[in-house]
């Protein structure tokens, strides 16, 4: 599958991606009509001309850490 089927990165691509803040696996999401890839738990990276920004500082949705750090 490719960005033209309407997927943000191809299949191959997307089981070797993971979420830098979480180590979770990530899938397609669209919302509002932008495209993002998420976490299960819903974290949020955007999608930009076709290749996913996956720096901690994009993410989107980031529940609050709980424990000491400050």
């Amino acid at each position: 599958m490719s960005a033209a089927d309407g997927a943000p990165v191809s299949e191959w691509v997307l089981q070797l991606l993971r979420c830098p803040l979480t180590g979770q696996p990530l899938s397609p999401a669209t919302v509002d009509g932008e495209t993002f890839l998420a976490t299960p738990d819903g974290i949020r990276y955007p999608v930009v001309d076709g290749v996913p920004v996956l720096l901690a500082d994009a993410a989107l949705d980031v529940p609050q850490q709980r424990g000491d750090r400050a």
